[in-house]
C-alpha cells in the first residue's frame, strides 16, 4: 500500500479516534486507556529486556542478513508503541465484553513474545525459540484479522510488527541451522 495512503488512513483514524473518544468514553477513560495498554507491552518488553545477547550470542554463527544489534531497540520500541495503541482502539471502542476474542487473542501473542526472549538468550534454547515464534507468528495474524474485522487501522497497525517477526522468524532458523 502507498505510504501516503497508509498515512492519511492513520490520520484519519486519529482524528476518528479523538471524537469517537469523546462520544464513548471520558477523556479520562480513554488516558487511562492509552497509559495501561502501553504498561502492558511495556511490561512484555522490560521482561525481553532481561535477557540480553552477551557473549553467548556474540559466538553464535549468524548468517550475512543478521542485522546490527543497535537496530533491534529501535525498531521494538515503534512495535510496542504501535501494539498498544491498535489494542487501545479496539479496546476504546469495544471494550472488553464486546472485544474479549480479539483481545484475548492479543494479550497471548504479547505473552509469547515476551517468552522468545527468555528461551532464546535466557536458556540459550535456540529450538525452542523457534517453535515459540512460529506459533507467534500465527497468533499475531490471528491478532491481525480479529483486529481488522474490528478497527481496520487497528490491523493495518500490526502489520509491521507481522513482517518483523517474519524476518526474525527466518533469522531464527538460520540461527538454529547453523548452530544446532
Amino acid at each position: 500500500m502507498n505510504a501516503y495512503i497508509v498515512h492519511f488512513l492513520l490520520a484519519a483514524e486519529l482524528n476518528t479516534t479523538f471524537l469517537s473518544i469523546m462520544q464513548t468514553r471520558t477523556t479520562s477513560q480513554a488516558v487511562l486507556g492509552i497509559i495501561g495498554w502501553l504498561a502492558l507491552t511495556s511490561a512484555v518488553a522490560y521482561f525481553g529486556a532481561q535477557f540480553e545477547p552477551g557473549q553467548w550470542y556474540a559466538q553464535l554463527h549468524k548468517p550475512s542478513w543478521t542485522p546490527p544489534n543497535w537496530l533491534f531497540g529501535p525498531v521494538w520500541t515503534i512495535l510496542y508503541v504501535a501494539m498498544a495503541y491498535a489494542a487501545f482502539l479496539i479496546w476504546k471502542e469495544f471494550g472488553f465484553t464486546h472485544a474479549r476474542g480479539a483481545l484475548t487473542l492479543f494479550i497471548a501473542q504479547l505473552v509469547l513474545n515476551g517468552l522468545w526472549s527468555w528461551f532464546f538468550f535466557g536458556m540459550h534454547r535456540i529450538g525452542l525459540a523457534f517453535f515459540d515464534i512460529i506459533v507467534l507468528w500465527f497468533l499475531i495474524a490471528a491478532t491481525i484479522m480479529a483486529f481488522y474485522k474490528l478497527n481496520k487501522t487497528a490491523g493495518w497497525l500490526l502489520i509491521p510488527y507481522l513482517i518483523w517477526v517474519s524476518y526474525a522468524s527466518g533469522l531464527n532458523f538460520a540461527l538454529l541451522r547453523l548452530n544446532g
